[in-house]
């Protein structure tokens, strides 16, 4: 009986080897594929009329330049969907030093990310109440989709206040 059961044993073991021998072989590799390289289009940042890395805008115009949408088009002016962007707002305040009671200019910055424009209604009315002279609004990390929902990054915007 132990030997009859040894040479079932045995035989199974042999099929089981063989089985997995013969579907290990039969697995064909796919062709590959061509990567196909992806050129994204050469695209401009524009609020309102206002573009570049080295703009610049009086105060007024800037406050009106917020609340206006973050346009994104190629020389053919073909407008790209926004998918998301930070902008940062370099601000100037006073401190006063409380030994000496002396006051001087300081600059903070503020800096958050967002997937709609034109900025909240809170931003703008913040950035408006407090805009001077010699801020800095950026727009940066801006990434757009084609009309095949391709993912690429596009140009820095950045408006000097003068």
């Amino acid at each position: 009986m132990i030997k009859n059961c040894r040479s079932y044993l045995v035989l199974f073991s042999i099929v089981l080897l063989l089985s997995n021998m013969v579907i290990a072989q039969s697995s064909a590799k796919p062709a590959a594929q061509p990567i196909v390289k992806y050129k994204p289009p050469v695209v401009q940042c524009m609020l309102g009329n206002t573009f570049g890395s080295e703009a610049a805008a009086g105060v007024e115009e800037a406050k009106n330049l917020i609340s206006l949408p973050l346009k994104i088009a190629d020389s053919k002016n073909v407008n790209y969907t926004l998918s998301s962007y930070h902008f940062a707002y370099k601000r100037t305040g006073v401190t006063e030093d409380e030994a000496t009671g002396k006051t001087s200019a300081e600059t903070d910055m503020v800096s958050r990310q967002f997937n709609v424009t034109p900025l909240p209604a809170l931003w703008q009315t913040n950035i408006s109440e407090s805009l001077h002279k010699g801020e800095t609004l950026h727009f940066f990390d801006i990434i757009v989709l084609d009309k095949q929902g391709r993912r690429f990054f596009a140009p820095e915007l950045k408006i000097s206040i003068q």
